[in-house]
């Protein structure tokens, strides 16, 4: 435990690496919940991505945030375990309600002091952030300075991803349902980011599948003014694709960290389906 007994609370949308999990027990993960009907299951715990993706195209299921009384009983076990503080992490309230149940919850929770982070981000977006508070942590930052610092470091991180189809978006109601047949008939594929108060946004279409890591790449150059940064790439079901992306992205990041590699969580693969490279970004 660090010496401020902070903890760090993420939602599993933030997408955040199992190795730093395993490195860091200051940093405690909180589902979010993926329903088949009557059945729920928890994601990262029940439920992984490759099961979502098993059962596509016959059963898209649906998610939902944690419950109050998931996120209570989350609280209850950060307290007993000597902690005093918390500092929740959640993806976009645009796109999710965790953020607010979160919030609510913590702000009248009895016997932890606690801050509750909208990223207006999402996956790795949100996770480069946690990722950064924890670093920030055990560097010894205290607990306000750190929140200070936390609000101004939503608009250092970006997260740039496209897919192969764009039919679980539009299922989903993340995009329109003409937008999302127009795309498909005509094979373009939107790359999509984050604006500034965390809604999907198009950056640019691409059309066909020739180049489009290396396309995808350029965006991301084009769009980061800056050295000092993290990187990371995700995936959704397309392992093959990831190392070209991460080729291209050390040939035009050279002084980058790549800090995270991994399949995006089965939360986030029910609205993206197979098929998505994405690319997060943190100025340091």
């Amino acid at each position: 435990m660090n010496k401020d007994k902070i903890a760090i609370l993420a939602d599993s949308g933030c997408d955040i690496p199992q190795d730093f999990l395993d490195k860091y027990e200051d940093v405690k993960l909180l589902g979010l919940k993926v329903i088949y009907g009557n059945d729920v299951y928890t994601d990262g715990i029940d439920m992984d991505p490759i099961m979502v993706y098993e059962r596509f195209p016959e059963n898209i299921p649906t998610t939902s945030t944690p419950s109050p009384g998931d996120i209570e009983d989350m609280l209850d076990n950060i307290k007993s375990e000597g902690y005093e503080k918390v500092i929740a992490i959640c993806i976009s309230s645009k796109l999710s309600g965790t953020f607010n149940t979160v919030r609510n919850v913590l702000d009248s929770y009895e016997g932890l002091d606690g801050f509750t982070l909208d990223t207006k981000n999402i996956s790795t977006g949100s996770g480069l952030i946690a990722m950064w508070c924890m670093k920030q942590i055990e560097a010894g930052t205290d607990y306000e300075t750190l929140i200070g610092s936390l609000k101004k470091k939503i608009a250092d991180s970006h997260v740039y991803f496209y897919m192969d189809t764009l039919d679980y978006l539009r299922k989903g109601g993340r995009i329109g349902n003409v937008t999302g047949i127009i795309g498909e008939k005509l094979n373009l594929k939107p790359v999509i980011t984050c604006d500034s108060n965390g809604v999907y946004k198009t950056v640019t279409m691409l059309r066909g599948s020739k180049n489009s890591i290396k396309k995808l790449t350029d965006i991301v150059r084009k769009n980061t003014d800056a050295e000092h940064i993290w990187l990371s790439v995700m995936n959704g079901n397309a392992p093959d694709k990831v190392d070209e992306t991460k080729n291209s992205l050390r040939e035009k990041f050279p002084e980058a960290d790549i800090v995270a590699d991994k399949q995006i969580v089965a939360s986030l693969a029910v609205h993206t389906g197979p098929g998505l490279i994405g690319v997060g970004v943190l100025i340091l």
